[in-house]
């Protein structure tokens, strides 16, 4: 016999059935491997890499400084992970981003960084703004389809929760505030769970109440129930009315807008309650009639003497209403600068509490005009289409309320475009999940790519 025919028969070939074995093993890793870089993002921007920081001691702010750098390695190598893996099966979803108002915000911070007051600060700021807002716009490519996406999302709430629950019930000393708080001794008895204030945490608690009434929907009947009334009783004990008083309007609102089939009435539904709300805040400090109009409410709109911040900002971005003072590069020390007599403590505020005049304080008008087109006024317009094309409704609404939430949280708090912020991180992941909704159909359980 010859040898070589022998070597040739003596080899088993392949079966079929071990070629599809091993192509679906390869298949359920790489699965497996997406719905992991989702819930680590989700984990690393609500758990932080710091969590529970004791807030009675002064070296607190300082410890968390001492770990920026693995801080930005974590984010930097999450985000490029999810770009190679987004990239190699949603690579039309990966350049449907790619939309001239998109690139003219990016070009216009890479303007705006260049002209800084500090500069190697907003750049550096801005590296891990980019990093952390590129897994929020691909986290929900991420998770292989509609259900798996549905799982990382329980998961990573329930996590928090417990981890919440258990440290108030454990360690309330790291968990609650306390009157040997460092700064604001008067939020004492207010919960904050893992995070490091209560204003962070009730926001948080929020959207997961949005997540639990989502999941809820889908058919999640234990698990979505049990986010929902867990994160609202958190919320309530956070002492937060800014988001207590927000949570159950903007899911009316939201829902308002859902039966709503005009776009222009959506617009009116949405938009106009939000600028009678700026209006009311920041511009009662610029119209004395506005400010005599809001002093005749039966609530204080100013949130407890914010005008000062608002008149402050004002001046700031009057100085420089083009270019701005630089992406986050202002408020790290505003000490030195002039403030109307009396409302000197204004130059102790971390930004401006309100999102708004904040971004036309750093980036100027320019830059807030091209963020109001993108992440105020084209997501609704997303959520019209994903709704015109029966896209994945009850995923189309948890969207839209998160934005919605975003958008009035906005009047009063400072999270656009701030790096590690996790209602901005969410928000994010809201707008995106409005722009690929409009584009691509949700895959369900069965489908391998988006």
């Amino acid at each position: 016999m010859d040898r070589s025919a022998a070597d040739t028969t003596d080899v088993e070939a392949p079966s079929l059935a071990s070629l599809l074995r091993d192509g679906l093993a390869g298949l359920n890793a790489a699965r497996a491997a997406r719905c992991l870089v989702a819930i680590a993002a989700l984990l690393l921007i609500l758990v932080t890499l710091d969590p529970f920081p004791d807030l009675r001691s002064e070296d607190a702010a300082t410890a968390v400084g001492g770990r920026m750098a693995l801080t930005y390695v974590a984010w930097g190598l999450l985000a490029a992970v999810a770009v190679l893996l987004v990239a190699v099966t949603d690579a039309p979803a990966l350049r449907s981003l790619v939309r001239p108002l998109h690139v003219c915000l990016v070009a216009w911070l890479m303007i705006n960084i260049v002209f800084s007051e500090s500069r190697g600060v907003s750049m550096q700021r801005f590296v891990l703004a980019a990093s952390v807002t590129a897994l929020a716009v691909l986290l929900p490519l991420l998770p292989p389809t509609q259900r798996s996406f549905n799982v990382c999302l329980g998961t990573v709430a329930l996590a928090l929760l417990a981890l919440c629950y258990l440290g108030v019930v454990l360690a309330p000393q790291y968990s609650i505030h306390t009157a040997l708080d460092v700064t604001e001794p008067q939020l004492a008895g207010d919960w904050r769970g893992s995070f490091g204030h209560k204003n962070v945490a009730s926001p948080v608690m929020t959207v997961l109440v949005y997540v639990g009434i989502y999941l809820s929907a889908v058919g999640s009947f234990v698990m979505g129930p049990a986010i929902a009334a867990l994160a609202g009783i958190f919320l309530i004990f956070t002492g937060g009315k800014t988001s207590s008083v927000l949570c159950l309007a903007i899911y009316a609102l939201a829902a308002l807008v859902y039966v709503t089939r005009s776009l222009w009435l959506k617009r009116l539904i949405c938009f106009v309650p939000l600028i009678a709300m700026n209006l009311l805040t920041v511009g009662s400090v610029l119209s004395p009639s506005l400010g005599a109009m809001t002093r005749l409410l039966p609530l204080d709109p100013t949130f407890t003497g914010r005008s000062a911040i608002w008149e402050f900002a004002l001046a700031a971005a009057a100085e420089k209403p083009v270019i701005g003072h630089g992406y986050a590069a202002f408020w790290d020390d505003v000490t030195a600068r002039q403030t109307a007599q009396g409302a000197e403590w204004a130059t102790s505020a971390a930004h401006s509490h309100n999102s708004y005049l904040d971004l036309a304080v750093t980036i100027g008008l320019p830059g807030l005009a091209l963020v109001i087109l993108v992440f105020v006024l084209a997501p609704l317009h997303n959520f019209q289409t994903a709704q015109a094309h029966n896209r994945s409704g009850a995923l189309a609404r948890l969207f839209l309320t998160v934005w919605l939430f975003g958008l009035y949280y906005g009047a009063t708090e400072t999270f656009l475009l701030e790096r590690q912020n996790p209602i901005w991180f969410m928000f994010a992941l809201a707008v995106a999940g409005l722009h690929f909704l409009a584009r691509f159909q949700c895959v369900d359980q069965t489908e391998p790519q988006h």
